[in-house]
């Protein structure tokens, strides 16, 4: 069964941080790279952080330096680590394969206010 249940989002403020986390089904996670991708109000998604089944990472630059994305193998999860948060991070959060795998799930709600 295709499963990804991100969760971990909220309501901070600039400077604040937040750790995301997102358990997904063997059949996605095993062997692949993971990826967070963002959507804000009216835009598309966007990828923001990848990393291999090996661990090495890839982030978009407005991200870079203030988000971490990690993998716990054994435990088919991934996190992203956010830090400095802006209010510009606001979006859905999401997490899926990368390249990204055609299922999503309901992903979860970081707001940053100013």
């Amino acid at each position: 069964q295709v499963q990804l249940v991100e969760s971990g989002g909220g309501l901070v403020q600039t400077g604040g941080s937040l750790r995301l986390s997102c358990a997904a089904s063997g059949s996605i996670f095993s062997g692949n790279a993971m990826a967070w991708y963002l959507q804000a109000p009216g835009k598309q998604r966007d990828l923001v952080a990848t990393i291999t089944r090996g661990g090495v990472t890839n982030y978009a630059g407005s991200v870079k330096g203030r988000f971490t994305i990690s993998r716990d193998n054994a435990k088919n999860t991934v996190y992203l680590q956010m830090n400095s948060l802006k209010p510009e991070d606001t979006a859905v959060y999401y997490c899926n394969r990368h390249p990204a795998y055609n299922y999503w799930g309901q992903g979860t709600q970081v707001t940053v206010s100013s």
